[in-house]
């Protein structure tokens, strides 16, 4: 049977993209990102689910970090609608909630919820330990924001669903496993992400990256983020369509190397039906 690890409590959102993604498989819950990564490294799992954005929060800079060391390599890429809920133990109303247990990030986004309620938010380090920390407790006062299937993991009942405040609160994944899994040049809608930095040279991040604009790639993400905690050298994660192996993509990596001191592809992958419907919305 699948293994996948996660960074997270069962329960967690992170489980549940796993979930959704491979059902049937066994989800592996993992202290620290560079926990999932270790346990695909050592066996444990076939692959690690590893979020490096949410809509609404922004990226994830300690999973930037580990990417290009990671020693793994972008399968796939995953999106979940998160979609939270109120929790609360059998029996409890919801007029009678005065205390929202979640995370920091998740209380931010049910605010019209809270101050429906005259609640007062209990910050928690995760989402799924909210969950657990209000069955735990077992007062009809209290109510946790977590996924459903955190609810159901330590039987608590569900007050309201889709109580965020944003219906567009979506979570991208990472597929990443220990073996390259690169798709034929000729299948459709492939994406390649990898990371580089720049010589340090006038514009020359810039003349890195005109070999895109010159060879029609579409460049999809350009996040920079400082190298070792200093001021003086940026690394560079990008996601361009198309395959190494295609002509435009392969003339414009070959530009960029002039340019670049280093440059580590993370994977080449199909892009995800959520991003193929989304790019179809905004035609």
């Amino acid at each position: 049977m699948t293994s996948i690890a996660f960074q997270g409590q069962p329960g967690s959102y992170s489980d549940l993209a796993c979930r959704n993604a491979y059902p049937g498989a066994t989800t592996l819950p993992c202290e620290t990102f560079e926990g999932a990564i270790e346990a695909v490294h050592e066996g444990r799992a076939a692959m690690a689910m590893l979020p490096p954005e949410n809509s609404i929060a922004g990226r994830v800079p300690d999973l930037h970090a580990l990417l290009p060391g990671s020693g793994l390599t972008i399968i796939a890429e995953k999106f979940l609608r998160v979609e939270h809920c109120l929790l609360a133990t059998p029996g409890a109303a919801l007029k009678n909630i005065k205390r929202i247990h979640s995370h920091p990030v998740a209380l931010g986004q049910v605010r019209t919820l809270i101050r429906e309620l005259g609640a007062t938010a209990v910050a928690e380090y995760d989402t799924a330990g909210a969950a657990e920390i209000v069955a735990a407790l077992k007062n009809p006062e209290d109510a946790a924001i977590a996924s459903s299937l955190a609810g159901a993991l330590h039987g608590l009942q569900i007050l309201r669903e889709n109580v965020e405040d944003a219906d567009h609160n979506t979570t991208r994944f990472y597929v990443m496993a220990k073996n390259p899994k690169i798709p034929p040049p000729e299948t459709p809608h492939l994406m390649t992400s990898f990371v580089f930095r720049v010589r340090n040279v006038p514009a020359a991040l810039y003349k890195a990256l005109g070999g895109f604009a010159t060879n029609n790639v579409n460049m999809t993400k350009l996040e920079s983020y400082m190298v070792n905690g200093t001021f003086t050298a940026t690394q560079f994660l990008a996601e361009v369509d198309g395959h190494p192996d295609h002509p435009p993509l392969r003339r414009a990596l070959e530009e960029l190397a002039f340019f670049s001191t280093q440059i580590t592809i993370l994977g080449t992958y199909q892009a995800d039906p959520f991003r193929l419907a989304q790019r179809g919305a905004g035609d």
